[in-house]
């Protein structure tokens, strides 16, 4: 806990001017790195590199756009806890009718289930192809794995954020080393980049599938509670003050998260989709391929990225599923109790012999439609002036966010209308 009040008292001179330069930005890094683990967790690596293998560089534009809206949505979220001091479920629950408050926190559960059971699923994937273990005994050590990280949360938010940070550090060197192996031509990243189309109903589904994984809606709800008592601005200008400094966090994570992203699937349509391997879906097959078309050390840089991504969301998840139920219906449970119930529906699949890497596309499909639920009540809360005063949205910022909700809800009734109709 000493190291969170160092962390206080040095934001405290930033805001009374004491501390200038560069060094100001520093007592608030660490919310957005912590949200930004979900825009990196498993199903990422699952959906990111069956679009590459599948379609190419051909929905690398998709991953840019999904980042862009994800510095939207979090700094919404940020804000949200900066000006009111309570994070999204407790102001719903404020502000709605509690019929309401009950159905967004079920969907919410739901959320954070399917979320659970990809980073889960992914860690112990993770641990199965780096040490030929089992699945079962795989899954068994990322549990005890995912609670030592829980373990952190109890000695404050700064060893938690400086833990989290370095998992997803890990998961960089490892992407930048797969980047330097699979020698992408820089003319194709560029145009994937820059030149938005599809390619056929499934290519939107694989679209829908990277929108739902980059821009997490268990994220949405849990920035506004890190940061709803980390620095507590005690004027208007001091509010302002720490939104700017917070923004400026959101966009190193975002760039950092947008970045691995680009990467999973620049790697996946350097490798497999130019040499004709295009059915990537499988996270198995994907690390015997770098095995054997680049050799071990790209496997294993695989495997330990896999593995940093799973743990560090999977204590990630836990905590954004405590902070909807204690928002929303006003309960709670210990935290190691919902760990523990949380990881039995992974569990069963892996026991069933379920493929791992179907689950997990499916959980970010599942994702997709949760988006809306959080999203929309985020926009009506944070455009409320009584509700924000002074970091109330501007209402060109209102307006963008209602189009981004649209563009998302437009996108989950088309993925239904494929889903039935085929």
């Amino acid at each position: 806990m000493g190291s969170d009040k160092k962390i206080i008292d040095a934001a405290a001179e930033v805001l009374s001017g004491k501390t200038k330069g560069i060094r100001r930005v520093f007592p608030f890094l660490g919310p957005a790195f912590i949200a930004a683990v979900a825009y990196i967790d498993p199903g990422n690596f699952a959906t990111n590199i069956a679009a590459g293998s599948k379609f190419g560089y051909l929905l690398l534009w998709v991953i840019a756009i999904s980042n862009l809206l994800a510095v939207l949505i979090q700094s919404l979220s940020a804000k949200l806890g900066i000006a009111t001091g309570h994070n999204l479920p407790e102001l719903s629950r404020k502000q709605f009718p509690k019929w309401v408050s009950v159905l967004l926190w079920v969907q919410g559960e739901l959320v954070v289930m399917a979320t659970d059971l990809a980073e889960f699923i992914g860690a112990a994937l993770g641990i199965y192809l780096l040490f030929d273990l089992t699945l079962l005994p795989s899954a068994i050590i990322a549990v005890v794995g995912s609670y030592g990280i829980l373990e952190m949360q109890r000695r404050g938010f700064r060893p938690f954020e400086a833990i989290i940070t370095g998992l997803i550090f890990v998961v960089v060197i490892a992407f930048s080393i797969q980047v330097y192996f699979a020698e992408p031509e820089l003319s194709s990243v560029l145009t994937g980049l820059f030149t938005p189309k599809f390619n056929g109903a499934e290519s939107v589904l694989l679209a829908t599938g990277i929108l739902g994984a980059t821009v997490m809606p268990h994220a949405i709800y849990l920035h506004s509670a890190l940061t709803q008592n980390r620095v507590i601005g005690k004027s208007d200008q001091e509010k302002r003050n720490i939104f700017s400094f917070e923004f400026i966090d959101i966009l190193i994570a975002m760039l950092i998260a947008g970045a691995i992203n680009a990467c999973m699937l620049i790697i996946a349509a350097s490798l497999f989709f130019e040499n004709g391997i295009n059915d990537m879906g499988d996270l198995s097959i994907a690390y015997d391929q770098f095995y054997e078309m680049v050799g071990p050390f790209s496997a294993i840089s695989f495997g330990v990225a896999l593995l940093a991504a799973g743990l560090s969301s999977s204590s990630v998840g836990t905590k954004t599923g405590d902070v909807i139920m204690q928002g929303y219906i006003k309960r709670h449970i210990p935290i190691y109790l919902r760990r523990l119930v949380t990881i039995i529906p992974p569990l069963i699949i892996i026991a069933i012999g379920v493929n791992p890497s179907d689950a997990l596309v499916i959980s970010q499909v599942i994702l997709s439609f949760g988006i809306p639920f959080a999203l929309i009540p985020l926009i009506v809360l944070t455009s409320n002036k009584k509700v924000m005063g002074c970091l109330v949205n501007h209402s060109v910022t209102t307006i963008i966010s209602w189009l981004v909700a649209g563009l998302i809800i437009s996108l989950n009734f088309f993925l239904l209308y494929q889903l039935f109709t085929q």
